[in-house]
């Protein structure tokens, strides 16, 4: 566990020399663990040592996670995001055993999100994921179809729009800086941009990156 230690305050530091670069607190950017395929004892690890935001793409994965761990003794401070694709039929369990989801696509998942999401819970909060080059083997919805997605989320009262993901497309260098020019001209800008993976997050983080989801630079290869 040393070297995934050792891996943790690398990426720390990256994250603070990326946000002081760009004329931003480093306490402005919050990085995401994407513990997909790794064990619950690397949570409990990155856990143990501060991390408090762990993302899972897998429902059923997650949820045998969560109940390996909800002995460790931060269980209660540990927040859950979600990333990956969403099925109808998943959406009840996301909707009760995470904090926040990333992906919402299509108004389908928003509406069930949103009905599905316990009273006793605060609102979920979501990221509307964009396809900025329409390209067919992602999801995510169009820029033209974005502004009636941000209506919508922004009226259904059980979930809370707080801003815009995306997962560029491989020759795509300027993603980044297109979705927050996209998301300054929305009628009323949203505060947050979920942006930056292992290999781009410090132009993410340059280009107004609020999250970004890290899991092969901190875990190690799968």
């Amino acid at each position: 566990m040393k070297a995934l230690e050792a891996r943790f305050l690398s990426i720390h530091s990256q994250i603070a020399a990326a946000a002081t670069a760009a004329g931003r607190s480093p306490d402005a950017v919050t990085l995401v663990a994407v513990s997909k395929f790794h064990p619950a004892s690397c949570i409990a690890a990155l856990a143990a040592i501060g991390q408090r935001d762990f993302a899972e793409n897998y429902v059923q994965e997650a949820l045998s996670k969560q109940e390996l761990l909800a002995s460790h003794p931060v269980f209660e401070q540990l927040i859950w995001h979600f990333t990956g694709p969403i099925q109808s039929n998943k959406t009840r369990a996301i909707a009760t055993h995470f904090s926040w989801v990333h992906s919402v696509d299509r108004p389908k998942i928003a509406e069930r999100l949103s009905a599905q999401r316990p009273d006793t819970l605060p609102p979920l909060k979501v990221f509307v994921e964009v396809n900025l080059d329409g390209e067919s083997t992602k999801a995510g919805v169009s820029l033209a179809q974005l502004p009636a997605m941000v209506a919508l989320c922004a009226r259904l009262p059980r979930i809370e729009l707080v801003g815009l993901m995306v997962i560029p497309a491989r020759a795509s260098t300027d993603a980044f800086v297109r979705l927050a020019k996209i998301n300054a001209n929305l009628p009323t800008p949203l505060p947050m941009l979920s942006m930056g993976m292992s290999a781009d997050f410090p132009a993410a983080i340059a280009a107004g990156s609020t999250h970004v989801r890290i899991g092969t630079a901190l875990f190690g290869a799968r």
